[in-house]
């Protein structure tokens, strides 16, 4: 089983260490890319310009300049400089040692700067989004989807994927559908089903840390996904087709 997970839009940086080691990021034939991606990152972010260009308010001019030093800046392991509600859910902090193992080896985040990178993966944080293009690279998701469907066919071959990203980055990569689950959330009044936004965030994080904590093995088949989230939730599946992956429509009580 694979949780993949979008980044946090806010990022938490480390205030001391090592630069980002790029020898020792998972998915090193992703470095090539990565590499072309941070350097017009850098470009930008040094432009007059450069909150227009990114799409960020004046709030964030200290994390746009932060963009144009990432070779220096201290790295830190993924699950703590992604933060925000999905990854306060998820508590990661609060994981037992073979929880965190599990973690580790489970979640696969989709970046717009990184591509793919696991839990542990030190990396400085950053500012940038998937729907951003960049110079000499054109759109995020575009430039993105044939790295990384190259790059992560082996890895997925045959594992059940979780996938927890926001529409921005699902965009980036389309995983083979008939092991991929979209997670959906929604509330129900009086019949009616309406997507949440924020406790949506908050909910996969929930499913992501039930996912990791909880006894016995792993769900390996969309059903016993279901089976695992119905242990916390309402739950139903929408089987998918040989183009569409399956759905986990998640209903949160009124």
């Amino acid at each position: 089983m694979l949780i993949l997970l979008p980044p946090s839009e806010g990022k938490t940086p480390a205030t001391a260490g090592n630069a980002v080691d790029w020898t020792s990021l998972s998915f090193p034939e992703l470095n090539t890319y990565r590499a072309k991606v941070l350097d017009g990152l850098g470009t930008v972010s040094a432009h007059e310009d450069a909150l227009a260009l990114l799409g960020v308010g004046a709030s964030l001019r200290a994390d746009v300049e932060r963009n144009t030093r990432l070779h220096a800046e201290p790295a830190a392991p993924a699950h703590q400089v992604y933060s925000g509600v999905l990854y306060d859910a998820l508590g990661y902090d609060s994981l037992t040692a073979a929880q965190k193992r599990k973690a580790d080896e489970s979640v696969m985040v989709i970046s717009a700067l990184w591509g793919a990178i696991r839990f542990g993966d030190s990396v400085p944080a950053y500012r940038l989004s998937m729907s951003t293009a960049l110079p000499d690279v054109g759109r995020l998701a575009s430039f993105w989807k044939p790295q990384l469907t190259a790059a992560l066919a082996g890895v997925v071959d045959g594992e059940l994927l979780v996938d927890c990203r926001s529409s921005t980055y699902a965009a980036a990569w389309a995983p083979p559908p008939q092991l991929t689950v979209a997670v959906n959330v929604f509330t129900e009044v009086d019949g009616v089903r309406k997507v949440v936004s924020h406790f949506a965030k908050h909910t996969r994080g929930e499913l992501a840390r039930h996912l990791l904590t909880r006894r016995g093995r792993a769900p390996r088949t969309p059903a016993q996904l279901r089976q695992a989230a119905a242990e916390k939730w309402t739950a139903e599946l929408v089987e998918g087709t040989a183009r569409k992956p399956h759905a986990l429509n998640i209903i949160l009580p009124n």
